[in-house]
Protein backbone atom coordinates (compact mmCIF):
# COMPACT_ATOMS: atom_id res chain seq x y z
CA UNK A 1 0.00 0.00 0.00
CA UNK A 2 1.15 3.41 -0.96
CA UNK A 3 0.23 5.89 2.15
CA UNK A 4 0.16 9.37 0.68
CA UNK A 5 -0.41 12.48 3.63
CA UNK A 6 -1.57 15.60 2.19
CA UNK A 7 -1.55 18.93 3.92
CA UNK A 8 -4.15 20.43 1.91
CA UNK A 9 -7.72 18.47 0.76
CA UNK A 10 -7.89 20.46 -2.43
CA UNK A 11 -4.36 18.92 -3.67
CA UNK A 12 -5.54 15.77 -2.12
CA UNK A 13 -8.69 15.77 -4.75
CA UNK A 14 -6.07 17.13 -7.16
CA UNK A 15 -4.05 14.06 -7.29
CA UNK A 16 -7.12 11.92 -7.18
CA UNK A 17 -8.16 13.84 -10.38
CA UNK A 18 -4.61 13.65 -11.42
CA UNK A 19 -4.59 10.10 -11.03
CA UNK A 20 -8.00 9.16 -12.40
CA UNK A 21 -6.95 10.74 -15.73
CA UNK A 22 -3.17 8.96 -15.80
CA UNK A 23 -4.80 5.32 -15.12
CA UNK A 24 -7.34 5.90 -17.98
CA UNK A 25 -4.67 7.22 -20.84
CA UNK A 26 -2.71 3.62 -19.46
CA UNK A 27 -6.43 1.41 -19.60
CA UNK A 28 -7.55 2.67 -22.75
CA UNK A 29 -4.16 2.45 -24.65
CA UNK A 30 -3.42 -1.07 -23.25
CA UNK A 31 -7.26 -2.69 -24.32
CA UNK A 32 -9.17 0.44 -25.47
CA UNK A 33 -11.47 1.02 -22.33
CA UNK A 34 -11.31 2.19 -18.93
CA UNK A 35 -13.49 -0.12 -16.46
CA UNK A 36 -14.34 1.44 -12.91
CA UNK A 37 -16.60 1.30 -9.80
CA UNK A 38 -17.18 4.38 -8.20
CA UNK A 39 -17.85 5.65 -4.60
CA UNK A 40 -20.43 8.02 -3.19
CA UNK A 41 -19.79 10.38 -0.43
CA UNK A 42 -18.10 14.10 0.30
CA UNK A 43 -15.08 13.16 -1.03
CA UNK A 44 -15.50 11.26 -4.52
CA UNK A 45 -18.10 14.42 -5.06
CA UNK A 46 -15.29 16.73 -5.13
CA UNK A 47 -12.90 14.44 -7.05
CA UNK A 48 -16.17 13.79 -9.82
CA UNK A 49 -16.87 17.70 -9.49
CA UNK A 50 -12.61 18.70 -10.18
CA UNK A 51 -13.04 16.02 -12.90
CA UNK A 52 -16.17 17.44 -14.71
CA UNK A 53 -14.20 20.92 -15.30
CA UNK A 54 -12.55 21.94 -18.54
CA UNK A 55 -8.96 21.37 -16.87
CA UNK A 56 -9.51 17.83 -16.51
CA UNK A 57 -12.48 16.72 -18.82
CA UNK A 58 -10.44 17.63 -21.88
CA UNK A 59 -7.93 14.98 -21.01
CA UNK A 60 -10.20 12.41 -20.96
CA UNK A 61 -11.90 9.41 -23.39
CA UNK A 62 -14.92 9.30 -21.32
CA UNK A 63 -16.46 7.70 -23.98
CA UNK A 64 -14.37 4.83 -23.63
CA UNK A 65 -14.98 4.55 -19.84
CA UNK A 66 -17.52 1.83 -18.58
CA UNK A 67 -19.07 3.23 -14.87
CA UNK A 68 -19.67 0.68 -12.06
CA UNK A 69 -20.86 1.37 -8.39
CA UNK A 70 -18.82 -0.25 -5.75
CA UNK A 71 -21.89 -0.22 -3.32
CA UNK A 72 -25.56 1.57 -3.20
CA UNK A 73 -28.35 2.09 -0.98
CA UNK A 74 -31.07 0.44 -2.37
CA UNK A 75 -32.97 3.90 -3.18
CA UNK A 76 -34.80 5.12 -6.39
CA UNK A 77 -31.98 6.37 -8.79
CA UNK A 78 -33.66 10.18 -8.27
CA UNK A 79 -33.36 9.70 -4.48
CA UNK A 80 -30.90 12.01 -2.84
CA UNK A 81 -29.14 9.20 -0.69
CA UNK A 82 -28.73 7.33 -4.21
CA UNK A 83 -24.79 7.47 -4.84
CA UNK A 84 -25.86 7.31 -9.00
CA UNK A 85 -27.56 10.41 -8.76
CA UNK A 86 -24.78 12.11 -6.96
CA UNK A 87 -22.38 10.34 -9.58
CA UNK A 88 -25.27 11.80 -12.58
CA UNK A 89 -25.41 15.71 -11.06
CA UNK A 90 -21.81 16.36 -10.69
CA UNK A 91 -19.99 14.26 -13.32
CA UNK A 92 -22.07 12.07 -15.57
CA UNK A 93 -24.69 15.15 -17.01
CA UNK A 94 -21.48 17.55 -17.57
CA UNK A 95 -19.06 15.19 -19.95
CA UNK A 96 -19.19 13.42 -23.09
CA UNK A 97 -20.07 9.66 -22.06
CA UNK A 98 -21.93 6.84 -23.42
CA UNK A 99 -24.80 6.24 -21.46
CA UNK A 100 -24.56 2.34 -22.47
CA UNK A 101 -21.85 1.96 -20.66
CA UNK A 102 -23.25 2.89 -17.53
CA UNK A 103 -24.43 0.37 -15.03
CA UNK A 104 -26.33 2.07 -11.68
CA UNK A 105 -26.45 -0.38 -9.02
CA UNK A 106 -30.40 -0.33 -8.73
CA UNK A 107 -33.38 -1.47 -10.41
CA UNK A 108 -37.07 -0.88 -9.80
CA UNK A 109 -39.53 -3.90 -9.43
CA UNK A 110 -36.70 -6.33 -8.40
CA UNK A 111 -35.35 -7.60 -5.43
CA UNK A 112 -31.94 -6.57 -4.28
CA UNK A 113 -30.81 -9.87 -3.62
CA UNK A 114 -31.89 -10.85 -7.69
CA UNK A 115 -30.24 -7.53 -8.75
CA UNK A 116 -27.32 -8.26 -7.45
CA UNK A 117 -27.06 -11.48 -9.35
CA UNK A 118 -28.15 -9.40 -12.61
CA UNK A 119 -25.32 -6.97 -11.11
CA UNK A 120 -22.70 -9.35 -11.49
CA UNK A 121 -23.63 -10.59 -14.88
CA UNK A 122 -23.25 -7.15 -16.25
CA UNK A 123 -19.52 -6.69 -14.83
CA UNK A 124 -19.13 -10.08 -16.23
CA UNK A 125 -20.27 -9.35 -20.07
CA UNK A 126 -18.07 -6.00 -19.85
CA UNK A 127 -14.67 -7.39 -17.95
CA UNK A 128 -14.63 -10.98 -18.72
CA UNK A 129 -14.70 -14.34 -16.44
CA UNK A 130 -11.46 -12.66 -14.80
CA UNK A 131 -13.04 -9.58 -14.00
CA UNK A 132 -10.79 -7.19 -12.91
CA UNK A 133 -11.22 -3.52 -12.66
CA UNK A 134 -8.58 -1.01 -14.34
CA UNK A 135 -9.73 1.27 -11.08
CA UNK A 136 -11.90 1.20 -7.86
CA UNK A 137 -12.43 4.19 -5.40
CA UNK A 138 -12.83 3.25 -2.24
CA UNK A 139 -13.80 5.46 0.83
CA UNK A 140 -13.75 4.50 4.53
CA UNK A 141 -16.14 5.18 7.43
CA UNK A 142 -16.04 6.41 10.66
CA UNK A 143 -16.10 2.78 11.86
CA UNK A 144 -13.39 1.23 9.14
CA UNK A 145 -16.23 -0.05 6.67
CA UNK A 146 -15.73 0.75 2.89
CA UNK A 147 -18.57 0.05 0.31
CA UNK A 148 -21.29 -1.59 2.35
CA UNK A 149 -19.16 -3.77 3.87
CA UNK A 150 -20.02 -2.97 7.59
CA UNK A 151 -18.50 -4.57 10.64
CA UNK A 152 -19.96 -7.70 11.61
CA UNK A 153 -21.78 -8.40 8.45
CA UNK A 154 -22.35 -11.79 7.31
CA UNK A 155 -21.50 -10.17 3.56
CA UNK A 156 -17.48 -9.96 5.08
CA UNK A 157 -17.04 -13.48 4.30
CA UNK A 158 -18.05 -13.61 1.32
CA UNK A 159 -15.43 -15.28 -1.56
CA UNK A 160 -17.45 -16.13 -4.37
CA UNK A 161 -19.94 -13.62 -5.27
CA UNK A 162 -18.83 -10.42 -6.63
CA UNK A 163 -22.01 -8.45 -5.79
CA UNK A 164 -24.19 -8.82 -2.81
CA UNK A 165 -27.15 -7.61 -1.28
CA UNK A 166 -28.51 -7.62 2.71
CA UNK A 167 -30.63 -6.02 4.65
CA UNK A 168 -28.54 -3.56 7.17
CA UNK A 169 -30.27 -3.53 10.46
CA UNK A 170 -28.63 -0.63 12.16
CA UNK A 171 -30.25 1.43 8.77
CA UNK A 172 -33.16 -0.19 8.89
CA UNK A 173 -32.43 -0.64 4.51
CA UNK A 174 -31.15 -2.96 1.96
CA UNK A 175 -27.34 -2.47 0.66
CA UNK A 176 -25.96 -3.67 -2.59
CA UNK A 177 -22.25 -3.64 -2.65
CA UNK A 178 -18.95 -5.25 -4.51
CA UNK A 179 -17.44 -7.67 -2.47
CA UNK A 180 -14.12 -8.64 -0.81
CA UNK A 181 -12.83 -11.27 -4.03
CA UNK A 182 -13.72 -8.92 -6.58
CA UNK A 183 -12.44 -5.46 -5.39
CA UNK A 184 -9.08 -6.93 -4.22
CA UNK A 185 -8.88 -8.54 -8.09
CA UNK A 186 -9.17 -4.62 -9.55
CA UNK A 187 -5.72 -3.30 -11.50
CA UNK A 188 -6.02 -0.07 -9.23
CA UNK A 189 -7.35 0.62 -5.70
CA UNK A 190 -7.65 4.24 -4.13
CA UNK A 191 -8.89 4.73 -0.73
CA UNK A 192 -9.68 8.05 0.10
CA UNK A 193 -10.34 8.87 3.95
CA UNK A 194 -9.42 12.09 5.69
CA UNK A 195 -10.40 14.05 8.64
CA UNK A 196 -9.76 13.28 12.27
CA UNK A 197 -13.44 11.17 12.90
CA UNK A 198 -11.34 8.87 10.97
CA UNK A 199 -8.14 8.62 12.88
CA UNK A 200 -9.07 5.54 15.53
CA UNK A 201 -10.62 3.14 12.42
CA UNK A 202 -7.16 4.74 10.32
CA UNK A 203 -5.15 3.86 12.64
CA UNK A 204 -6.60 0.27 13.10
CA UNK A 205 -6.62 -0.57 9.78
CA UNK A 206 -3.04 0.67 8.64
CA UNK A 207 -0.99 -0.09 11.95
CA UNK A 208 -3.47 -2.59 14.26
CA UNK A 209 -4.21 -6.20 14.62
CA UNK A 210 -6.06 -7.61 11.77
CA UNK A 211 -9.49 -7.42 12.79
CA UNK A 212 -11.62 -7.57 9.26
CA UNK A 213 -15.13 -7.83 11.60
CA UNK A 214 -14.17 -4.47 13.17
CA UNK A 215 -12.36 -3.27 10.75
CA UNK A 216 -13.56 -3.92 7.19
CA UNK A 217 -11.43 -2.03 5.60
CA UNK A 218 -8.78 -4.51 6.23
CA UNK A 219 -9.95 -7.11 3.88
CA UNK A 220 -8.64 -4.99 0.93
CA UNK A 221 -5.03 -6.03 0.88
CA UNK A 222 -3.66 -5.89 -2.56
CA UNK A 223 0.01 -5.03 -2.72
CA UNK A 224 0.57 -3.49 -5.87
CA UNK A 225 -1.96 -0.56 -7.44
CA UNK A 226 -3.10 0.00 -4.43
CA UNK A 227 -2.99 4.26 -2.90
CA UNK A 228 -4.23 5.44 0.28
CA UNK A 229 -5.15 8.94 0.23
CA UNK A 230 -5.42 10.63 3.65
CA UNK A 231 -4.37 14.11 5.79
CA UNK A 232 -2.78 15.22 8.92
CA UNK A 233 -5.62 15.19 11.22
CA UNK A 234 -6.24 11.82 10.49
CA UNK A 235 -3.00 10.97 11.07
CA UNK A 236 -2.49 13.02 13.36
CA UNK A 237 -5.11 13.99 15.14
Amino acid sequence: MNITVFDDLNQLYKKAADTFVELSEKSIQKHNKFTVALSGGSSPKAIFSLLATPEYAGKIEWGKIYFFWVDERWVSLDDDRSNFKMTLETLLNNVPINKAQVFPMFKEDIEPGKYAEEYEAQIREVLGADGIFDFILLGMGDDGHTASLFPGEAVLDEKEKWVDAYYLKSQEMYRITLTEPIINKAENILVVAFGESKKHALNEVLYGEYHPKLYPLQLINKKEGFLFFTDRKAVNG
